[in-house]
């Protein structure tokens, strides 16, 4: 079997583990987040827009808010790393690529702590994106640059054994779920 069909039937085992967690989501989902970020108040943070199942860390994104800059991802183009524009709890937002809001207003800036969705994980930090890579371009050229801490959120049912990773895949630093908080070790 191929890297890309594992990657495949992986994805779709995820997604359906993430599709009933978060049915049974109770808005309280991003509590130890918000207790991970106290921790780091007034650092340029980028967060995300949660779209379909993704679990929602907007509440810990607002307390970072009231500190610091905090972002969310604009796609530019298809293979290029993201952009980060500036977020506001009640800012203006528009439709972006993939149906994931972004500002109206471009206010870009780079962060150094990014809140990573995605489809799976395992407890070394290995992440399963949505297969377009651009989180891992994003995390190679910002940690060239500076360290950038990469925290994956993501409901606990999205744990995963045996990812099927690549070299080209960005490590995460730590894993937030509604149930615990995971400190990869380096």
């Amino acid at each position: 079997m191929s890297l890309d069909i594992d990657k495949a039937n992986m994805r779709k085992a995820c997604f359906a583990h993430r599709k009933e967690a978060h049915a049974r989501a109770t808005g309280a989902e991003a509590g130890l987040l918000s207790s991970v970020l106290a921790g780091f108040r007034g650092a340029p943070v980028a967060g995300y827009m949660p779209i379909r199942t993704e679990i929602n860390p907007l509440s810990a994104m607002a307390e970072c808010a009231a500190h610091g800059p905090v972002g969310v991802p604009v796609i530019q183009a298809e293979a290029h790393p993201l952009l980060f524009s500036r977020w506001y709890p009640e800012g203006d937002m528009k439709d972006g690529p993939f149906g994931a809001q972004v500002p109206v207003v471009d206010d870009y800036f780079e962060p150094e702590i990014l809140i990573v969705p995605l489809v799976g994980f395992d407890r070394n930090g290995g992440r399963l994106g949505y297969g377009g890579g651009f989180y891992d371009r994003t995390l190679e050229q910002l940690r060239a640059k500076r360290a950038t801490l990469a925290i994956g959120f993501a409901y606990a049912a999205q744990e995963a054994e045996n990812l099927p990773l690549e070299p080209t895949d960005q490590p995460l630093d730590m894993i937030v779920t509604e149930r615990e908080i995971i400190d990869i070790p380096k």
